[in-house]
């Protein structure tokens, strides 16, 4: 379909069209393998800071509300993003916490009363395609590259996605924030340097 490098602007452009080309069945059944894929090669305990994204249902994202719920029957301290003053930051959720629709139509908290910009130990990241090297597309408004680079730099970057990787992306700048795993419904990529207490 590509040569070996293509642009994001192209990457982009393809993957989300491929993406909703799915049926809701199978983004679900997708969504269940990626989740059976973590508890595979993941471990968490209670107390961690995990910040996991809400699906964009317009946009065919996965579905987290299986790793959500897993999250929090491991007593895990769970945050989803949430815009504040342009920025993103992360709030915590419980079961009763109540969530509104922002501008874009993505759910996140009423509140940001319990909010974190600072330490997590993992962080879940929505994506459009990830390359072998880890480099991610996101929608192109560098919500999450500007995130990551305010909180601690061993959080741990995993990207939830559908596809594998093929293709390079060609134009990746110093912004740019690499993920350290890819989960997809096949396998589990690494691109982490170092040793995590997390993997099994």
């Amino acid at each position: 379909m590509f040569s070996n490098t293509s642009t994001k602007e192209i990457l982009r452009k393809v993957y989300l069209k491929e993406r909703m080309a799915f049926s809701d069945e199978e983004l679900e059944d997708y969504s269940k393998l990626i989740f059976e894929n973590f508890k595979k090669g993941f471990e968490v305990s209670a107390g961690i800071n995990i910040s996991i994204f809400l699906p964009i249902k317009k946009f065919n994202e996965i579905n987290t509300r299986y790793f959500i719920d897993f999250l929090w029957e491991n007593k895990v301290n769970v945050f989803v993003p949430k815009i504040f003053n342009g920025e993103m930051i992360s709030v915590k959720i419980e079961p009763s916490t109540e969530l509104v629709k922002n501008s874009w139509g993505v759910l996140e908290p009423k509140t940001n009363d319990d909010f974190s910009d600072n330490y997590f130990d993992i962080v879940f990241t929505p994506l459009l395609y990830c390359d072998h090297n880890g480099n991610r597309i996101g929608y192109g408004k560098g919500f999450y590259d500007r995130f990551f680079k305010k909180i601690n730099r061993d959080t741990l970057k995993i990207g939830l996605n559908i596809f594998t990787p093929n293709e390079e992306i060609s134009d990746i700048t110093a912004e740019d924030e690499r993920l350290d795993y890819l989960l997809t419904p096949t396998e589990t990529l690494s691109f982490f340097t170092g040793t995590s207490k997390f993997t099994k």
